[in-house]
């Protein structure tokens, strides 16, 4: 499916106004003819304002039903949207939005983006009223921009992905198609803004016809309030939980009898081994499916339906979802025989356009495909696989530094990058770490004048530039980084160093 087949372009015009419930929060219940009146509404007022295609605006907004509006409001446009988690560093927030066009907020936030170096035009959703007039929807071109998202980068800059339109349309698609989603899905919005997984958590159950539950992000962490919450609004679907998330509420006392309601739990982001080892797979009683994605691909690549009684000792993926292209290749872009090791190499709709800004990583990431159609192109994903007898790809490792803490994708130079900015700061190394639990998180190794240096001084630095899932848990201070014979840090040793725990 290329979406050329669908008016106009875009998902979001097949959402159809009617009387029942569409987004329901503590403070009330807005239903689909309203909610379909918001985005029509605050899409001419973008339309006003110049938005159109592969014009991307920053919606920096708290979780709600306006965070919804404005992005399907972007969509309906013709535009991209790139989320911003606002509790996010103000240094943090101003790198990611480099390139948008307009920014998408309210009048008692609008105060902490003007202090920007680059101020961008701002559109309240709290007081501005559309321009005269009913005008049609724009027809969306299926190659233009839908919206943007953001990785961590290797040179202390997060890497910005260009996400089409048709990629995300076949997408949401194909979600509430295969995860049998209508309107009797009661999914629960659990991934924070700013982070992709959050689109497949709002649009796809909005598109099913279903009922989307938006909690105040402090009941989400609090397991107890969050279950008594999952029951009052009667929550049948997770769509976007990491293998952590999971293994947390499963710790919880009554877990199995407070999940009983839970018909579908979808999972990604981390290695679902644990989860399951622990025996966490009695306790979703429904359907649970792992997926596997890069941001690169449009979030989800492949998926695996987990048996009642799962394999525990190897990480399954699946197969790939429809308009997907799995290959499993060498160094010289050669397919591996079956059940060899490759690195994964993803290609078909949902592959981005790129990296915005960078034609050069770009260039080096997404490659002409050898053995597609002309002009066919795929992500080197850095991550090793091998597929099973079964057709099933089992992940194995990634083949870089690059790792995974609590669903996000972390390239520990962006830490050591930041680390440095620190005057005393003379030398970091960041290596992950797992702990009891099974649990991945960071450890920093640096040098330095540190002897008056607090750990909660390194952190306070951190916490300017970086979001809490690339904080280091804990800071190792070391005389010297050991090196190599070849004089390049050595990690192995500094994992010993720094131990796991």
């Amino acid at each position: 499916m290329d979406g050329t087949a669908v008016r106009y372009g875009s998902f979001v015009h097949d959402i159809r106004p009617h009387d029942a419930a569409a987004i329901v929060t503590p403070e009330g219940v807005l239903t689909y003819a309203e909610l379909v009146g918001k985005i029509e509404r605050l899409s001419r007022v973008l339309r006003g304002q110049g938005v159109g295609t592969d014009r991307v605006c920053a919606v920096a907004l708290d979780r709600g039903v306006d965070s919804v509006v404005a992005c399907a409001a972007v969509l309906m446009a013709g535009g991209a949207f790139l989320t911003v988690d606002v509790d996010l560093p103000r240094r943090r927030i101003e790198a990611l939005v480099e390139g948008a066009h307009i920014m998408v907020t309210t009048s008692a936030l609008a105060d902490r983006f003007t202090a920007f170096d680059r101020p961008l035009p701002t559109v309240l959703v709290d007081s501005t009223e559309p321009p005269p007039g009913n005008p049609s929807p724009p027809r969306i071109d299926p190659r233009s921009l839908a919206y943007v998202s953001h990785t961590s980068g290797s040179t202390g800059a997060p890497n910005a992905v260009m996400i089409e339109h048709r990629g995300l349309d076949s997408y949401l698609r194909f979600v509430a198609r295969d995860y049998g989603l209508g309107p009797d899905t009661v999914a629960l919005q659990l991934a924070p803004l700013g982070y992709d997984a959050s689109i497949r958590d709002t649009f796809a159950p909005l598109l099913a016809g279903g009922r989307l539950i938006v909690l105040p992000r402090a009941t989400l962490l609090r397991p107890d309030e969050l279950f008594d919450a999952m029951a009052e609004f009667g929550v049948n679907t997770i769509l976007s939980a990491t293998p952590s998330f999971l293994t947390f509420l499963a710790r919880q006392d009554g877990a199995a009898r407070r999940l009983r309601g839970l018909r579908l739990a979808v999972t990604s982001g981390e290695s679902l081994r644990p989860f399951l080892a622990s025996g966490g797979r009695r306790l979703v009683p429904g359907r649970l499916v792992n997926q596997y994605g890069p941001t690169e691909c449009t979030m989800t690549s492949t998926r695996f339906d987990v048996p009642a009684s799962p394999e525990t000792v190897a990480d399954l993926v699946g197969g790939p979802i429809d308009g997907v292209m799995v290959r499993l290749l060498d160094d010289t872009l050669r397919a591996v025989p079956h059940g060899e090791v490759g690195e994964l190499h993803l290609g078909g709709v949902g592959v981005a356009r790129g990296y915005a800004g960078n034609p050069s990583l770009t260039a080096q990431r997404f490659v002409p495909d050898p053995y597609g159609p002309p002009g066919s192109r795929l992500y080197r994903t850095g991550d090793l696989a091998r597929r099973r007898v079964s057709g099933d790809v089992e992940y194995l490792r990634r083949s870089d530094r690059q790792i995974k803490i609590r669903g996000y994708r972390v390239d520990p130079a962006e830490v050591e990058a930041a680390l440095l900015g620190h005057p005393a700061v003379t030398g970091a190394a960041v290596t992950a770490a797992t702990d009891a639990r099974d649990r991945v998180h960071l450890v920093a190794h640096v040098t330095g004048a540190l002897a008056d240096l607090r750990d909660a001084d390194l952190r306070t630095h951190l916490a300017e530039t970086l979001p809490p899932h690339l904080m280091p848990r804990r800071f190792v201070r070391l005389d010297r980084l050991p090196t190599t014979r070849s004089g390049k840090v050595d990690r192995t040793a500094l994992a010993l160093v720094g131990g796991a725990r």
